[in-house]
């Protein structure tokens, strides 16, 4: 190879490298120059670096930092992942937090605390818990952190004794924070629970506690965006069938009035079928009577004429074929002729 080839070679190998250099250089400028022109300052913040869901411990491989505006860092957010791990004891995740997302926070429990329904209760609220089956916990579609209505059903009678059903919607856009035992918000497989614990009030706990002793409580489920209050009213079994009061507690006095009248047949039957059964013991008495021999009498002579004797002997009369039974219908007395059972 000519020495002047070698010479092109290594010269054209020291330009490229210099070229990349200045290249390089003047990025970093422009985007210095970029960031001093919008007033913007670079900052970093924690992200997850793995799906976390509700009880995972926080450790150094699920975490990471990404630079992030200065003036645009979420409130509870951590700088470094030092400052995230600080305190002694691990933290765990209060919710689901998916990978890249800032961990606040609000989103995780202070260090050596366990994930409990306490640390995701909000200042001031209360967790109670409501009994419900397969039809009235939403046919297990009620999941944690979702809004319900509570519904309450329940009998009043009336001052006319008539007895009437209604609905009232007793508190709204309740959160849901878990389903039997299970407070992860990332579960979305419909499961049949036995009861549903909501954040609430310390008034809306009482009413909860109350309405759970007066009637039956139920679940309707809002649309994950609906959380303002609406205008309700309470439904009547009037409203089912466009009756009127009036109507309803007409129909209502004829159902209680034909129960009455079932009610006076069926002891009446009672009372005759006690009295034909009174009647029939006292007819078997009678035949047991009559089934009797009478004891036969012989009377001593009398001394002074010892060879007369004197027999006195009792003949039983046929029994009648026929015995007469009276039986009491109501309080009318009816007589019948039946054969006699010897």
């Amino acid at each position: 190879m000519r020495a002047n080839t070698l010479i092109m070679i290594v010269l054209a190998g020291i330009f490229g490298v210099l070229a990349v250099v200045l290249v390089n250089i003047w990025l970093a400028g422009q985007r210095n120059a970029l960031a001093q022109s919008n007033g913007v300052q670079a900052s970093t913040v924690v992200v997850a670096a793995v799906p976390l869901k509700f009880g995972d411990a926080l450790s150094v491989d699920k975490l990471r930092e990404i630079a992030w505006p200065a003036g645009a860092v979420p409130v509870g957010a951590f700088k470094t992942v030092k400052e995230a791990m600080a305190g002694e004891g691990a933290r765990q995740a209060l919710q689901s937090i998916s990978a890249n997302e800032p961990v606040l926070a609000a989103k995780i429990t202070g260090p050596g605390q366990r994930a409990t329904l306490s640390a995701v209760l909000g200042e001031g609220m209360k967790a109670v818990s409501i009994r419900v089956n397969d039809v009235l916990g939403v046919a297990g579609f009620v999941f944690p952190g979702d809004r319900v209505d509570v519904l309450l059903t329940r009998n009043v009678r009336g001052d006319d004794g008539v007895d009437k059903s209604f609905v009232d919607v007793l508190l709204q856009s309740v959160k849901v924070l878990a389903v039997d035992q299970v407070a992860d918000e990332s579960k979305d497989a419909p499961q049949v629970v036995k009861a549903v614990t909501v954040e609430v009030s310390t008034k809306d706990a009482q009413k909860l506690t109350l309405a759970a002793g007066a009637g039956q409580l139920s679940l309707a489920l809002r649309q994950a965006a609906g959380s303002k209050g609406e205008t309700n009213e309470r439904v009547t079994l009037a409203d089912l069938t466009g009756d009127t009061p009036d109507d309803v507690a007409k129909r209502q006095a004829e159902l209680d009035k034909q129960k009455a009248d079932e009610a006076a047949r069926k002891q009446a039957d009672e009372r005759i079928d006690g009295l034909a059964k009174a009647v029939e013991r006292v007819g078997s008495q009678i035949d047991q009577i009559s089934k009797t021999k009478p004891v036969t009498v012989v009377a001593a002579a009398p001394q002074a004429q010892p060879q007369v004797k004197e027999v006195i002997k009792y003949i039983q009369p046929e029994p009648p074929k026929l015995a007469t039974i009276g039986v009491f219908r109501g309080v009318k007395l009816e007589s019948y002729e039946v054969p006699r059972q010897d």
